[in-house]
């Protein structure tokens, strides 16, 4: 497996520099960031740690929200992939595969329901809720494609099948990062040691 390009690796600390994360592939110097075109999330900054709330470390667990810039002109369609790169020996695990999304400025809520999406690294349609065993870390690398024709996929499409049909019409890039430890799960449970009974 190649290296990672320089102009993606440094958007990106060491351990989250996977030589098979999509936009490896997908995109390049020329078009990454172009015309300003960022990602970004109102629940935490690049290099944050994601909430539990959007693991299965809690039971209510959801997608987290996330916003980006308008993409340069003539760029039709947004793709969003989400890539667990822990495993350097192994392909990254697709955590949530999303298109459909509209061409200009925008944003997904927390728990929104996307407009089509594909298959994750478990082989159904939502957000791969990360996790990690309690003191692991993994790491998530959310990678934003605009491409310049719309996608015609079905939903349930798969990663392959979805950058199969993107490569070579990206428009722009971006890249956002995020860690994740295992906590203890949040069972609901109160403890009598946690009530203050004055």
């Amino acid at each position: 497996m190649p290296d990672l390009p320089d102009w993606i690796a440094s958007q990106l600390p060491p351990a989250a520099r996977h030589p098979g994360l999509a936009i490896a592939s997908l995109g390049d110097a020329k078009t990454h960031g172009r015309g300003g075109f960022a990602l970004t999330s109102p629940a935490f900054k690049t290099g944050q740690e994601l909430d539990p709330c959007f693991t299965a470390k809690e039971e209510d667990a959801v997608a987290p929200p996330l916003e980006w810039t308008a993409p340069p002109p003539g760029s039709q369609e947004l793709i969003v992939i989400v890539e667990d790169v822990t495993n350097r020996d192994a392909e990254p695990s697709c955590q949530w595969l999303v298109w459909g999304l509209a061409g200009q400025r925008g944003k997904l809520l927390e728990g929104e329901v996307p407009p089509r999406t594909g298959k994750n690294a478990f082989g159904n349609s939502e957000w791969l809720l990360p996790d990690p065993p309690v003191g692991e870390t993994r790491h998530y690398v959310f990678q934003i494609f605009a491409t310049d024709l719309p996608l015609t996929l079905m939903p349930g499409a798969s990663r392959e099948e979805v950058m199969g049909a993107i490569k070579g019409f990206i428009t722009a890039s971006a890249v956002l990062y995020a860690p994740f430890t295992g906590v203890e799960a949040d069972d609901g449970f109160i403890d009598d040691d946690d009530i203050d009974f004055e």
